[in-house]
This record gives C-alpha cells, sequence and structure tokens, in this order.
C-alpha cells in the first residue's frame, strides 16, 4: 500500500473524532496558524467547519489565549453577514474552533477573476462586509484583520466576514490588550497599528478602504519588495485615488476611498455604520448615472483639504480648493484666465501645471462676428478630433496593449509553471489544490486564465496544482449505530454498501460489529463499505430436565450455553441424584445466563429404633415402621426363644429409609 494516496490521506486528523463529537473530513484551507476542515457534527447532524490549531502552536500560552478570546469574541455577534461560531475546545493536544460552514468562494476569487470591478459592482460587495462590521464595532470589537481572504461569498451570493482572529474588545481608550504588537495582513494594514499598535473601529474603516480601491483597480495602492515596506508607504504616504488606474470612476468615488483611507484616523468616518451611510449615499449617485455629485464629492473630500490648505500636490495642483481637483472653481474666471475645464490623465498630470493651464493677456480685441464663429468651429473640431483620438488610445490602450495570452502551464510542476510564466513577463499564486486521477500529485491540472486566455501585461496566473487520486481511508466504525456510521462515511466521501444483521454476544444491538473494507483500507470516493449490524445477543431455548439424573442435566445445559447452580435437598420422593425443580424450566435465555437446579439426596436419614429384647414379631413391626427393611439370623446357640438379642445397625444411629436393619435372635 502507498503512501502517497493524497492530501487528505497523510492528515493526522482526517478520520479522526474531536472531544467525542465532530468528525474531521475534507481540509477547506490552511493558514500560518490553523488549519480549517470540513467536519460532521455527530450529536446535530450538520456540517460545520472546524478550525483546529497548528500542532505545538498549543503551547504557546499568549497564542492560545487569543484563539480562544477569538471563540468568544465571534459568538458574541449574532449577523447575516458574520461566520457564526459554535463552539470551542480541546481535544488533548488539539485546539479548534466549530464554525459555520459557508460552501462557496472568497473575495480574493472574485478580485482575481473579474477585477477591475465597476464602482457599483464594487459598492455592493462592500456593503455586507460594511453591515457585519458594524455589528462588530456596536458589540466593541474590532476584527484587525480585514482582507478578501476573510470575506466569504456563498454559493447563494451571500457574504459573510470569517476569521476574528486578531479581534479585540475595544477599551474606552482604544487600547488593546496588545499594545505594540505588529499583526494583520500588512497591505491592508492601518498606519497607526504599524506606528503604535493602536486599533479602534476606524482601523477597520481603513483596511475597509483599502478593499474597495483593490475591488476598483485589481491591484493593492502600495507594494514593495518587503513587508516592512509596504508598512512604510501606509505610514507616509496617501491612497491615490483609484481613477489613476481606471479612468472614467466619478470623482465622489474617489472621495469616498480617500476619506476611508485617511493616513490620519481623526479624518475616516468614526466606524463601520458610519462608512456605510457615506457608501450608501455615492452607491445612490451611481444608480442616477451621475458622472459627478459636487456637493457629494465635497463633502467626502473638504476635511482632508482643510488638513492641506496652502499646499501642494507633487504634480503641481493647488490643494487650496475642492473643486480646482475636478476642473470646478469657486470663483468666476478673471478676464485674462483660461479655465481649463477637465482632469488630465494620470500619466500626463506631471507635463501640465497650473501655470501652464493659465496664462496672462490683455483683453481680448472685439472680433468681427464670422471670425468669432470660425474660431468655434475651429475648437469644436479640435474637440471632437481629440476626442476621436482619446477614444481610440483608451480602447487600444484597454483592449489590446495592456493584454497578453496566457502560456500553456498544464502537467507542470509549480515551480516550473512560474519559471515559463516569468519568461511571458508574468507571475503565478497558487489558488487551488484539487484532486485528479490522471494529473500526478504536484502537476498544474488548470489555470485561470485557461491557456491562451487573455491576461494582463506583468498579470497573475492562479494555479490549480493536482493532489494526485483523491483517496480516503476507511474509519473506525465499529460500536457506532448505522446512522453514525453512514455519517462518517459520508464526511469523507464514502458511502455504506451491503448492510447484513447478526447475533452479537459483546456488540449492543443496533451497533457496528464489523465492517469491510478493514480499518484504515484506503478507498476512492464513492465506494461502499459494507456493514454488519448487532442484533444482540442470541436468544437460547431452555429444557426442562426435572427428574433427569444430575450430571445429564447439567451437561445439556452447559452445552446449551448456560451456566448451572445447583442446591441439594431430602426428597422423601424423587431418587437421590435426580433433578427435583428447575429455574427456570421453559422459555429463552442467553449465552452465560444461570439455571439453578434443586437436586434430590432422597429421604431424610432416620434413627434406628432399638429392638433387642423384643420378639422377633414386635421387633420386625417396628422397624418396619420405621421404614427399614428387617433380616433375621439366629444365633449358633439357638435357644429358639424367638427374643432379639442384637441389631445392625445399632440402635439411635441413622439411616436412610430403606436401609436393611439385621436382627439376631436366641
Amino acid at each position: 500500500m502507498t503512501e502517497d494516496v493524497g492530501t487528505h490521506v497523510g492528515d493526522r486528523l482526517v478520520g479522526r473524532v474531536l472531544d467525542g463529537r465532530y468528525r474531521v473530513g475534507s481540509r477547506v484551507a490552511k493558514g500560518g496558524m490553523a488549519t480549517v476542515y470540513e467536519a460532521l457534527d455527530m450529536r446535530l447532524d450538520r456540517i460545520i467547519a472546524l478550525k483546529v490549531m497548528h500542532l505545538g502552536m498549543g503551547d504557546d500560552a499568549e497564542f492560545g489565549r487569543r484563539f480562544v478570546a477569538e471563540a468568544r469574541a465571534a459568538a458574541k455577534l449574532s449577523h447575516p453577514n458574520v461566520v457564526a461560531v459554535f463552539d470551542q475546545g480541546t481535544d488533548h493536544d488539539t485546539l479548534f474552533l466549530a464554525m459555520e460552514y459557508v460552501p462557496g468562494r472568497t473575495l480574493r476569487d472574485v478580485i482575481r477573476q473579474q477585477s477591475p470591478l465597476s464602482p457599483a459592482r464594487a459598492l455592493d460587495l462592500l456593503a455586507p462586509v460594511l453591515s457585519a462590521l458594524s455589528a462588530a464595532h456596536d458589540a466593541g470589537i474590532v476584527h484587525r484583520d480585514i482582507k478578501p481572504e476573510n470575506v466569504l461569498i456563498s454559493n447563494d451570493g451571500t457574504v459573510k466576514v470569517a476569521d476574528f482572529g486578531l479581534a479585540r474588545a475595544v477599551t474606552t481608550t482604544g487600547n488593546t490588550a496588545t499594545q505594540g504588537l505588529l499583526m494583520g495582513t500588512v497591505s491592508y494594514l492601518a498606519p497607526e497599528l504599524v506606528t503604535d499598535g493602536r486599533a479602534d473601529a476606524r482601523s477597520d474603516v481603513y483596511s475597509s478602504g483599502i478593499l474597495l480601491y483593490e475591488l476598483l483597480t485589481g491591484s493593492k495602492p502600495h507594494t514593495g519588495d518587503t513587508p516592512i515596506q509596504v508598512a512604510y508607504a501606509h505610514v507616509h504616504a496617501d491612497v491615490p485615488p483609484p481613477s489613476q488606474l481606471v479612468p472614467g470612476i466619478p470623482p465622489y468615488v474617489d472621495a469616498l476611498v480617500q476619506r476611508a483611507t485617511a493616513r490620519d484616523r481623526d479624518l475616516r468616518p468614526a466606524d463601520a455604520r458610519v462608512f456605510s451611510r457615506q457608501v450608501h449615499r455615492v452607491r445612490n449617485a451611481i444608480e442616477e448615472g451621475l458622472p459627478d455629485d459636487p456637493e457629494l464629492t465635497g463633502d467626502l473630500t473638504i476635511p482632508i483639504q482643510q488638513m492641506r490648505q496652502d499646499t501642494e500636490y507633487d504634480d503641481g495642483y493647488s490643494r487650496g480648493n475642492g473643486y480646482v481637483e475636478h476642473g470646478y472653481s469657486e470663483q468666476p474666471p478673471r478676464n485674462d484666465t483660461i479655465v481649463v475645464p477637465f482632469e488630465p490623465p494620470p500619466n500626463q498630470r506631471s507635463l501640465l501645471r497650473p501655470h501652464e493651464a493659465t496664462r496672462q493677456s490683455a483683453p481680448p480685441p472685439v472680433r468681427p462676428a464670422a471670425r468669432q464663429r470660425r474660431g468655434r468651429g475651429l475648437i469644436a473640431l479640435f474637440a471632437v478630433l481629440a476626442l476621436a483620438i482619446g477614444i481610440g488610445s483608451t480602447a487600444w490602450y484597454y483592449g489590446v496593449h495592456r493584454y497578453t495570452s496566457t502560456p500553456l502551464l498544464l502537467r507542470m510542476t509549480a515551480a516550473d509553471a512560474n519559471a515559463k510564466a516569468v519568461e511571458s513577463g508574468l507571475t503565478t499564486t497558487l489558488a487551488n489544490q484539487d484532486f485528479s486521477e490522471d494529473v500526478p500529485k504536484g502537476q498544474v491540472m488548470g489555470t485561470d486564465p485557461e491557456a491562451g486566455g487573455r491576461i494582463r501585461k506583468e498579470g497573475e496566473v492562479s494555479l490549480t496544482v493536482s493532489k494526485g487520486p483523491e483517496r480516503y481511508r476507511v474509519p473506525q466504525l465499529a460500536g457506532l449505530d448505522e446512522e453514525a456510521a453512514a455519517r462518517a462515511l459520508g464526511s469523507i466521501k464514502l458511502v455504506v454498501g451491503q448492510v447484513s444483521e447478526a447475533y452479537s454476544e459483546t456488540v449492543p444491538t443496533g451497533r457496528v460489529i464489523v465492517f469491510s473494507p478493514k480499518f484504515d483500507s484506503v478507498m476512492k470516493p464513492g465506494d461502499s463499505v459494507n456493514l454488519a449490524i448487532s442484533k444482540g445477543k442470541k436468544p437460547i431455548g431452555v429444557p426442562n430436565l426435572t427428574g433427569k439424573p444430575v450430571r445429564e442435566a447439567t451437561r445439556t445445559l452447559k452445552k446449551a450455553g448456560f451456566t448451572v447452580g445447583r442446591t441439594d435437598q431430602f426428597d422423601e420422593k424423587i431418587p437421590e441424584g435426580r433433578v427435583i425443580t428447575q429455574t427456570p424450566n421453559n422459555g429463552t435465555l442467553f449465552a452465560k445466563d444461570k439455571v439453578q437446579l434443586v437436586v434430590s439426596k432422597g429421604p431424610a436419614l432416620r434413627e434406628i429404633p432399638n429392638v433387642r429384647s423384643k420378639k422377633l414379631v414386635d421387633a420386625t413391626k417396628i422397624l418396619t415402621e420405621a421404614g427399614f427393611l428387617v433380616k433375621v439370623e439366629k444365633a449358633p446357640f439357638n435357644l429358639g426363644l424367638n427374643l432379639v438379642a442384637g441389631q445392625s445397625p445399632a440402635a439411635g444411629q441413622k439411616a436412610k429409609p430403606g436401609t436393611t436393619v439385621t436382627v439376631t435372635v436366641l
């Protein structure tokens, strides 16, 4: 039997029952501190997700404390957009959480497959996340690790936030129990967690803003070669407006992202509920088809602009006026100023300075009307040409220039596939592992996009790597009832085959006596396991052996499987050595049950009367009436007196009735 029978076969927990209740099934996901399994709650007969801390980490008291705190924090939250926590426990060296099982995909899968998303779609996905966080913030809980991997989307489209593993109850000062400890995923980490380790509801708002940016653009706002560089960027660099990467995003969406990701937490929405209301306003503006809403944009951007009064952007734009950024002016233009009413493309901003967008000139001379019309016509022509060139350039850039084709990476190892992808200017990520009967373990069995599919240059190809043939080991079923055995097999994709019944002297009724194939056999999904179910002990008929010799009765009862009890007593009618009574003497019993026999010792002993000196006739009568037999012997010197001179046994001795008493007559 080969050891290489799939990831689940080699997992020490698969097939094991934790805390006498949770039958561990296939592995769902694995993280740095814990692994999540699909499992069966045998008590409530439901599928759950079992989060098991990695072996050895339970030795870390602080980690164990945080793990238990996760259960308590998450269990406080009862909300349709929060993954429910059912139970927390320990089984020997295994610390675990029992949670709601959410079949489907993560938000990371959506970003990988569909980004950049439209603003409407991005906000629709963010809204339930904020709803979950609002419930947490109302309960005084900060998640601290909002990221796409922790947002689950069920098969029916329900969005749920998972993994409150870094959650902490917020004190009135906003401190946490781990002040100064950097925790969470660095790409989504709020600046204050980097600088002083303090988290409050606004830290979750920041992470949610980063999440929205990634949904809108398909990219993270800050990158670096090391996590420290990324963390440094969160502290020292603003999140750019998403429209720099994806032109056409409305200014109020840019403002929403930048408001939520303000480095100064005081400028962010106070918590997820406030942020959610802002998202709702922006979503309504999108629904109305507004390319911009100056009032809404101003509401979202003014607080930040007030903090930056009289400063300049790195590209030369003034921050003193919130509308100048978007081509608007609060003051009417002077006669010597030409206002440029558009936002330049991001890659051209550095080429355009405010002094280039305006020029001083003398008051324009009065021109004839025809010349003015001709001038307006030229302007209109140039505008149409510029628009056509812009549309064509944009279509070329987004339709052809930014994309390449996915290379064929199937049947390669993950390392070889990555090397080949790099040759095409791409990178790879291990998105999933799955079983395959055809593709050897460790080789690529699928890619997203597929080979030849369109992918952005320098994009990322998601790899699905084979875990080899899907195999499972038969769990221990002996002693389980038939229903529990079926659930245990179903949790690892095996089924119940033939079910037979048999008597068992040791296994209770309705429980599995034996099963085949035997325990630990390796099987394919869908294979069947045959069960032999106990009918309990076999009933045995009790024969009536009353009056039989005790040896014969004992031998017969023991051969049938019974144990035999015996008592002896005198009986005037039943001969010695025979069964007087038997309990029970009919019906059925089970093996090793006891049958009690009462055995006759014959009649009770009687005292022999004294007949010496009695006439033979009288002596014979006395002995006969006492139940004895009489034998007469004459003395050698018989005198003919017929008197009893002696007797044997002697008078006063006890003997059984029927014993012969010999009398000697003179």
